[in-house]
């Protein structure tokens, strides 16, 4: 006589529950109940003394897996939201690592600096600023070097600042530039208030003008990055100076503000409208209607600097970004640069990126026909040439 079917129905019990994506964690006790009444109906129906023991192979398979769809049924699951967090870090987590298998990681070595003491457009060496080159890398440091005035500058300072960044600039070994003050103290606190004149900022050459102006230009324009190292104060025209720049890394005891309503002075050129770009019309009225000073940390949240770091750790970290950048294509570098700051350059912006994008132009084979067929007195042939959508 057949066994009859005893096999445990839990077809009812399964549609009563909830969707295991509703379970919340106010049923918890619920759950620990119904875990274990179904631990003991369990226990029960496979116990030697029960008739389930009894059961053929095929019908203790089936209520195996009835048990187990029930007890899913019981169990809390991770959100899907939870889920594909961790999925998106783990999925980041082995992109950087394949990244780091390709590029390597940067290095840490200190650089060693080679000083240049003069341009190479001029026997005159520098006083105001020290020139340096990082041997075996596409590095150049400019620092201002007035430490007894805070590092601010003069028509003298600018000038040379003028000829180390023209001499950079024709380095084709160098990638990067690096601009900073001597010490710890200050970055650069401005024009030299004591040799201000109803002209500008005048010294023994002569008339007094607003040189500082052409820097800020030179440093937009030149098509290589440049990174403004802050320690201490940037203030005045010295917080201008690091605006202009295409970086700016910052140590923990760095000082950032505008002067210029204090001592009857402004900028209505860059020093207001980078400045409003950086960190919003609202800001940057606030900035120079109150002169204040504002922290590192400060200045890093309003968006005014990349990045702060422990002043010990200045330098170093600044070196690891420049190096990062030197990995990167020159050419892309540079066009980005002209691009960025296009809009806000007007005219001359849009004349930086059309000259960036006609270089690019020369070097490839459609431009070279047409010089070589003017050379060789023939009509050029640029048939060949694809005329992509």
């Amino acid at each position: 006589m057949p066994i009859p079917d005893q096999t445990p129905r839990f077809t009812t019990v399964v549609m009563k529950s909830k969707p295991k994506h509703s379970v919340s964690t106010k049923s918890k006790p619920y759950l620990i109940h119904r875990r274990k009444r179904l631990y003991q109906s369990s226990s029960a129906i496979f116990s030697p003394k029960s008739k389930m023991a009894r059961l053929s192979e095929k019908q203790l398979e089936a209520a195996t897996r009835r048990v187990a769809t029930f007890a899913t049924h019981l169990s809390p699951v991770r959100s899907s939201s939870c889920s594909t967090a961790l999925e998106i870090c783990d999925a980041a987590s082995s992109m950087q690592d394949s990244y780091h298998r390709i590029h390597g990681e940067v290095s840490s070595e200190e650089v060693l600096w080679k000083l240049i003491e003069s341009d190479a457009d001029s026997s005159e060496a520098f006083t105001d600023i020290l020139y340096e080159k990082a041997v075996g890398e596409g590095i150049a440091k400019i620092t201002i070097n007035r430490p007894e005035r805070r590092n601010a500058f003069r028509p003298k300072t600018v000038k040379e600042m003028i000829r180390a960044f023209n001499d950079a600039r024709d380095d084709s070994s160098v990638g990067v530039i690096i601009l900073t003050g001597k010490g710890t103290k200050a970055f650069c606190s401005g024009g030299d208030q004591a040799l201000r004149t109803k002209d500008g900022y005048a010294d023994y050459d002569g008339f007094g003008r607003l040189n500082v102006l052409d820097l800020h230009v030179q440093i937009r324009r030149l098509p290589k990055p440049v990174i403004a190292m802050v320690a201490g104060y940037a203030v005045g025209g010295g917080h201008v100076l690091h605006m202009v720049c295409d970086l700016t890394i910052a140590a923990d005891n760095a000082v950032f503000g505008q002067t210029g309503p204090k001592v009857g002075s402004f900028d209505a050129g860059y020093g207001s409208s980078i400045m409003s770009r950086l960190v919003g019309p609202k800001k940057a009225r606030e900035m120079w209607f109150l002169a204040r000073f504002y922290s590192a940390s400060e200045a890093e949240k309003m968006g005014l600097i990349n990045t702060v770091v422990p002043l010990e750790m200045l330098e170093k970290e600044t070196i690891k970004w420049c190096r990062e950048i030197l990995r990167n294509s020159p050419t892309a570098i540079r066009v980005l640069k002209s691009a960025l700051n296009a809009v806000d350059d007007g005219h001359a912006g849009l004349q930086a990126l059309g000259g960036d994008a006609t270089l690019i132009f020369y070097g490839t084979e459609e431009g070279a026909e047409g010089r070589t067929a003017y050379m060789e007195r023939r009509r050029p042939d640029f048939s060949k040439f694809p005329r992509k959508p």
